[in-house]
């Protein structure tokens, strides 16, 4: 009989993991430690629970680096995509998703297949001995006595940064005389119709009263041990980018570009503020970019300065939480197996990938490779020219160092084209005209996704003919 494969823990990383181990034919058992032990952020036992943001980001595969990862992931049979794209809201470029029914389909899928065993429970410490071929995707809030585990086994001190929760709005709270719905450049994107986001206007002088009241009201305080964590730029709590200029906001998620606000006799708005659907039933909107660590007391009094928001009820505020990372480039192979001890694989957000795409990403790869493992079939990685390879790269091997030392300075990213081997934009279309300007960085952008998907497609026949063999 075939040993399981051990996935340990249920999020976005474990879950495609799962279905990639399970799909290939191999028993799997996924272990989550909710409900018997939560964490700061879950609120429900269920797999794949978003917990941050209900948004994908672009599905523009393209021209954007994360819409390409998204189709990477449907040609290789994402079960994450797919529950993504089944539970789909309006949110004009960009693929969001009801996150209740996005959890319920993954919990669902899952718990039906014959190969998955799911088991509730705490593995503390380093899983047993016995277990030969384990994925540990634990994500950002990994358990502390497995994170001391693997601090010993791996003699480093873990790396940290601070991630942070956007406040979810009441639709029946919004005064809609004041906002309207429109996407920006009113582009419809998947399940939307170009009019997928709330908008809040302001004027300069309540902009300036709204940024002053958001700089003095009261933060979080930091524990000691805290203090030192920086946090990950992709995910700034809005009272720190405030900090660091009075313009940051409005070039940043305030930005009132791409927006025409259709109330007669308005003004052009200084800056705007976004809602995106967050259930399917449109009456939960999240407050785009507002994620923040301020006390819940003062999200409620400083954000109903926002015109529209006067009377906002919150179904959930703001939070912060600290999320922990591997120095990967230094403590994992090519194969994302931990060097100190091979039978160990990693995946998700622990890795040093940020973002919930490119974390179910990593547990796509994680699975195909403990598969190929577990079969005795030598695995290889995709083509770095792909959006899996160039992300793999990153984690395993692609950052920066310095002659005789170690990798320094390793952050999370988000998948981005400077992550891929670089291509020469096209200097004319398919008429022969010449591409000037800023055309000349679209024409780039898709001719790497061009580039990308077609060697994809060859790597996934590759590794199809290698399982039949």
């Amino acid at each position: 009989m075939t040993q399981p494969i051990h996935i340990i823990g249920g999020g976005l990383a474990g879950s495609e993991a799962a279905w990639q181990i399970a799909q290939a034919g191999l028993p799997v058992v996924l272990h989550e430690m909710r409900p018997e032990r939560g964490t700061e952020a879950h609120k429900t036992d269920g797999l794949a629970e978003l917990v941050c943001s209900n948004s994908f980001r672009s599905d523009d595969a393209a021209t954007n680096a994360v819409g390409l990862l998204h189709e990477e992931m449907r040609r290789a049979g994402s079960l994450i995509m797919a529950a993504g794209d089944a539970h789909k809201l309006p949110a004009g470029g960009a693929l969001a998703v009801d996150r209740d029914q996005f959890s319920a389909h993954v919990t669902r899928t899952l718990g039906a297949h014959p190969l998955v065993t799911i088991e509730r429970g705490e593995i503390a410490g380093l899983p047993p001995s016995a277990w030969d071929n384990v994925i540990i995707a634990t994500g950002p809030l990994t358990s502390p006595a497995l994170s001391a585990a693997i601090q010993q086994l791996t003699g480093e001190t873990e790396l940290a940064f601070f991630d942070a929760i956007a406040p979810i709005v009441h639709l029946d709270s919004i005064d809609e005389g004041i906002t309207w719905r429109q996407s920006r450049y009113d582009k419809a994107g998947p399940g939307g119709t170009g009019a997928d986001y709330i908008n809040c206007p302001m004027m300069r002088e309540e902009y300036e009263r709204f940024l002053d009241a958001l700089l003095a009201a009261e933060k979080t305080t930091f524990k000691d041990w805290e203090a030192s964590t920086p946090y990950f730029d992709g995910c700034l709590p809005i009272e720190v980018m405030a900090e660091r200029g009075r313009e940051t906001l409005r070039f940043g998620p305030m930005k009132p570009v791409g927006l025409t606000n259709p109330h007669p006799g308005t003004e052009r708005p200084y800056a705007v503020v976004q809602l995106r659907q967050d259930n399917a039933l449109g009456t939960l909107w999240n407050m785009v970019g507002f994620q923040t660590k301020l006390k819940h007391g003062e999200q409620a009094r400083v954000f109903r300065l926002i015109p529209g928001l006067k009377a906002a009820e919150f179904a959930r505020l703001g939070g912060l939480h600290r999320n922990t990372f591997l120095n990967s480039p230094k403590l994992l192979d090519g194969e994302l197996r931990l060097k100190a001890e091979p039978r160990l694989r990693f995946a998700g957000q622990i890795t040093g990938c940020e973002g919930y795409v490119e974390s179910a990403a990593v547990g796509l790869l994680a699975g195909r490779a403990a598969a190929a493992q577990r079969r005795s079939i030598k695995w290889h990685a995709p083509p770095p020219t792909t959006a899996f390879g160039a992300l793999l790269a990153h984690i395993t091997g692609g950052h920066l160092s310095q002659e005789g030392e170690g990798p320094r300075s390793f952050q999370p990213m988000n998948v981005n084209f400077g992550l891929f081997p670089p291509l020469d934009a096209p200097s004319h279309d398919a008429a022969g005209k010449r591409i000037k300007g800023k055309d000349r960085g679209f024409a780039r952008k898709r001719a790497m996704s061009a580039r990308a998907l077609a060697d994809l497609d060859r790597w996934l026949a590759g590794r199809a003919r290698a399982a039949a063999e």
